[in-house]
């Protein structure tokens, strides 16, 4: 599994893998910031293999309280013993500062401000003092990775400037499409490179359609042909069957998009369209009907 992640981290992200390492080596907080699918949990976890250091993941949500992230004592075993130090259960954050492991939160803005606060002072002085614990000091190797993703705007906070005086950003768009299409060659079988160039084609064009506020990440592409796969040996069809794609096209893409709210027309709509520009007509339909000009003159 290592060696996998490995492979699909390099692909057209050699920049940001070095960035990363050079700012963490250096102890620096870094926060990865990029839409969906653009491999910032991959790179993580890479960089994070290549130190040999603990990888500590949190998922940033509404729920993310400071008791969850730091530690709590166990309430049954203080009742007879104590606040004794055992007797504390490590949260996350405790974890990867004594161990001087990575704690990578993932969602940064959907964080509350006051789970943020602690992350904040433990960025600032390396420590964090519990009540009935004491202070507890960072391990050489400690670090605070954080991810977000700025375009998504429901339910998620603006990140204060706090937090970015205490971090380095690293901005990750999408990959060309040769990376891509190398991605979806190790993550889903694929018919020809012909087809899977094709399916490149239309995913990355739904992130510049005009009626898309929103396009799909790369995860579309490899559910797409996962889906077209799987659609042809049920239906008996060859992989490169027209209409077996469009189908796993609509399955697989219709739900990442996000229609702008001017435009009158379904995702399903966008998508068999841009389906038809990349893959082409389907074969043997009829050509739609054009009328002929007309001499004013009637000659």
């Amino acid at each position: 599994m290592t060696a996998v992640l490995a492979a699909l981290a390099v692909v057209d992200r050699a920049r940001e893998t070095e960035l990363l390492e050079a700012a963490l080596a250096s102890g620096a907080h870094v926060v990865l910031e990029g839409p969906p699918g653009t491999g910032k949990s991959t790179l993580l976890r890479r960089v994070a293999t290549g130190r040999a250091t603990s990888f500590v993941l949190v998922e940033g949500n509404a729920e993310l309280t400071p008791a969850r992230l730091v530690g709590h004592f166990d309430p049954a075993l203080v009742l007879s013993r104590g606040y004794q130090p055992d007797v504390f259960v490590d949260g996350p954050l405790l974890t990867a500062l004594r161990d001087g492991g990575l704690l990578y939160v993932e969602e940064l803005n959907r964080v509350p401000e006051e789970t943020l606060n602690t992350l904040l002072t433990v960025m600032s002085e390396r420590e964090i003092v519990v009540p009935r614990l004491g202070p507890v000091r960072a391990a050489p190797g400690f670090g605070v990775v954080a991810a977000m993703n700025p375009y998504d705007a429901v339910g998620t906070a603006r990140v204060s400037s706090a937090v970015y005086d205490r971090t380095c950003r690293i901005a990750m768009g999408y990959q060309s499409a040769e990376a891509e299409a190398q991605i979806l060659a190790q993550r889903a079988p694929v018919p020809s490179d012909a087809w899977r160039d094709r399916a490149v084609a239309l995913v990355r064009a739904t992130r510049a359609h005009p009626e898309l506020r929103v396009g799909s990440s790369v995860r579309g592409t490899i559910d797409l042909a996962g889906i077209n796969h799987q659609l042809a040996r049920s239906r008996g069809v060859a992989e490169d069957d027209w209409r077996t794609g469009l189908d796993a096209a609509l399955v697989a893409l219709s739900g990442r998009v996000r229609v702008d709210e001017s435009s009158t027309r379904s995702p399903e709509d966008i998508i068999a369209e841009l389906y038809a520009d990349a893959f082409g007509p389907e074969p043997g339909a009829p050509e739609p009907r054009r009328e002929e000009a007309r001499d004013p003159g009637g000659a």
